[in-house]
């Protein structure tokens, strides 16, 4: 499978030590770590012919990514192991023993070689033409070396390709650049210090054996634990756009809100990047890439990109100009000044759009969040309060696309402004433990109709909150046909208030327990299903959890409408119940007896929108995988929220009609 990396392109504060940096850790220190992992996480406790038979193909993927040195005989053995190897590397655990990864990375090593001897019989005069990046999409090992030879001629014709579109001087930079960064790699695997060696042994051990208990428990060397908590802290300083990471350049997939490449407006979505301040970053690691972006703040960055024409209209005869066909790309210099990326000046947006004799409320939420001044609770009940000192609010829509979640107790504090009293969200932890997070306040900001919008990138807490106010029958949810599907939790092993530092020889990510909402669901693997299906621009890109690799399956609890407290200590139940049982939020069917209508006026209104059909053709386009704003192809509305105005317009009017 082709690695891609989706990263936020933001330029932190404070130096770091490199990710590569190799953990102190020997043979033993790996067995504990990996029991400590095994000890918290919350369906695997202790090592299995399973897990065994992921780690082994986590290992070599980690070592090949791109498929690129083995052929599928030199690691079959491995990849589809005997249980006499499997038992081998169960015992190897257990004595701290990992004679079969140094085998794995021996074998590395011999496929470096070989690799080298191949691509000295790739004519580059020869080279296949008009290489499709998505062919590299999903792959399989080669099973020869003609194979391999041929894969390896795709890939060195797709970067000359590429990188022909820079000046000559550059073009030859960029091919050494790629060069430099593959002699590093190898040069890295093929460390002769025999200690540092079997440190990055080790560290891959780790890797694999975490990545393999789930998709979100992660073991983290010094420098990738460094790098973390930064992002967690959210002190950063760059461009503001998230990024993939492509064999041909950092294609643009969105920019950020509130960030300096949003602010300039020259950087686009489907933009490719391909040079910073003239230093070539093609066939770049992406934390390298954040590198040479990186700067103080209010200093320019100029970045070169590959911009997609589009096809203009031509003359009367349909010419076109002597020197032949049209050009599909051009080259162009964008400059962008260095800045913070304040995510908290996009946490939110509250709009209104005029009916009848009143308006209909839109409120984004951007994330889950709280500091000292700040919370998203607040927040969304100031501007709700304010919409309706100002207005007759008739309607409100809550925006949760994107939304990938933050902190759980804003998640409850979130619901909290929907509905009265009553239990948000459980957790089960490892042990089997359940803990009920209840909204304790009656007060609600809104009771009126309530339209929830999610899409596929909408996850954790906000997949909380909407399938929440779902299950008591407080809102309709609409959108695609299903959230993210994340309802697991996390704990880190490092802190932001630890005085120690990183821990020299690593820390670790590892996945606690599930989360469900009251009815006893979880969202995980499954995401909110909502009850009106309209589609928007990610409705037909593969993301959520069921695509990840090793995703946590998904189960129920007992529900949580009628609160026994048996969770709270005894000797306090007697007084939680006094503040707490009355004016409980009970369970609504007020939108049951319209949502038939509803859906219906729905399928109509977009099987009658010329406008909307031509954009649900686009999405169902091979490999359109970048997100990129509707309104570029579409006109200047979001269709997707203009539906659901046309869905909270027929609820209004259907329930005055009650």
């Amino acid at each position: 499978m082709r690695r891609i990396f989706f990263a936020l392109l933001i330029l932190f504060a404070s130096q770091v030590e490199a990710a590569a940096k190799l953990p102190n850790i020997n043979a033993h220190d790996v067995t504990v770590k990996v029991n400590e992992i095994m000890k918290a996480h919350a369906s695997y406790k202790k090592l299995n012919p399973l897990l065994v038979r992921r780690i082994l193909q986590n290992y070599i993927e980690e070592l090949d990514p791109a498929k690129t040195y083995f052929i599928e005989s030199d690691i079959h053995e491995w990849l589809e192991p005997s249980d006499q190897v499997v038992e081998h590397v169960l015992e190897g655990y257990a004595s701290s023993q990992f004679d079969v990864f140094e085998d794995i990375h021996a074998r590395m090593l011999q496929a470096i070689d070989r690799r080298a001897q191949l691509e000295k019989s790739i004519d580059i005069a020869n080279l296949p033409k008009h290489v499709d990046a998505s062919e590299f999409k999903d792959m399989k090992w080669a099973t020869s070396e003609q194979e391999l030879v041929e894969r390896l001629r795709k890939i060195k014709a797709l970067q000359i390709e590429t990188t022909a579109k820079l000046s000559p001087d550059l073009k030859d930079k960029a091919m050494q650049r790629i060069a430099k960064r593959q002699n590093k790699y190898e040069e890295e695997l093929r460390v002769l210090n025999p200690t540092m060696r079997q440190q990055l042994i080790y560290s891959n051990v780790l890797k694999a054996s975490a990545s393999a208990l789930d998709t979100h428990t992660v073991y983290f060397t010094p420098g990738e634990a460094a790098q973390f908590m930064i992002n967690v802290q959210q002190r950063l300083f760059g461009i503001g756009a998230q990024l993939r990471d492509d064999l041909n350049g950092f294609t643009v997939v969105k920019i950020v809100e509130g960030g300096p490449a949003a602010r300039t407006k020259l950087l686009k979505p489907k933009d490719r990047i391909i040079a910073v301040n003239g230093e070539p970053v093609i066939g770049m690691d992406i934390v390298d890439a954040v590198e040479l972006i990186r700067g103080a703040e209010n200093t320019p960055v100029t970045l070169t990109v590959i911009r997609e024409l589009t096809p203009p209209v031509l003359a009367a005869g349909g010419e076109v100009d002597a020197v032949g066909a049209l050009p599909t790309e051009e080259a162009l210099q964008i400059m962008v000044l260095r800045g913070e990326v304040i995510i908290t000046e996009a946490r939110y947006e509250s709009s209104y759009e005029p009916f009848g004799e009143g308006v209909i409320a839109t409120l984004r939420l951007h994330s889950f969040y709280q500091d000292e001044e700040h919370s998203s609770a607040k927040d969304l009940e100031s501007a709700i309060n304010l919409l309706k000192e100002e207005h007759k609010v008739l309607g409100v829509i809550l925006d949760l696309r994107y939304n990938s979640g933050g902190l759980l107790a804003q998640a409850v504090d979130v619901t909290g402004l929907f509905i009265t009293k009553g239990t948000v969200v459980s957790i089960k932890d490892d042990t089997g433990s359940i803990q009920h997070l209840r909204h304790m306040d009656s007060k609600v900001a809104w009771d009126g109709p309530l339209i929830v919008l999610v899409n596929r990138a909408s996850a954790s807490a906000s997949e909380i909150v909407a399938q929440t106010l779902q299950d008591y029958g407080r809102a309709l949810i609409t959108g695609d046909d299903h959230t993210y599907g994340k309802g697991s939790f996390q704990t880190f092993t490092l802190t932001g208030t630890s005085k120690s530092g990183v821990n020299q020889q690593g820390e670790y990510k590892v996945t606690r327990g599930r989360y469900y909402t009251v009815s006893g669901k979880t969202p995980q693997l499954v995401g909110v299903i909502p009850d009106v299906v309209v589609p928007g621009p990610l409705s037909e890109v593969e993301i959520g959890e069921k695509y990840a690799k090793y995703p946590l399956e998904n189960d129920q609890i007992k529900d949580n409408y009628d609160d026994d407290l048996s969770d709270i200590p005894f000797l306090q139940r007697s007084k939680m119940r006094g503040l707490y049982k009355f004016d409980l939020q009970k369970r609504l069917d007020t939108y049951t007896p319209f949502l038939a209508t509803l859906k219906k006026n729905s399928e109509i209104r977009l099987k009658n929108n010329i406008n909307y059909q031509n954009f649900l053709k686009e999405l169902l386009k091979k490999d359109k995988d970048v997100e990129e704003d509707e309104s570029e192809n579409f006109g200047q509305n979001d269709l997707q929220l203009t539906e659901n105005y046309n869905i909270m317009k027929d609820l209004i009017i259907l329930m005055l009609q009650q």
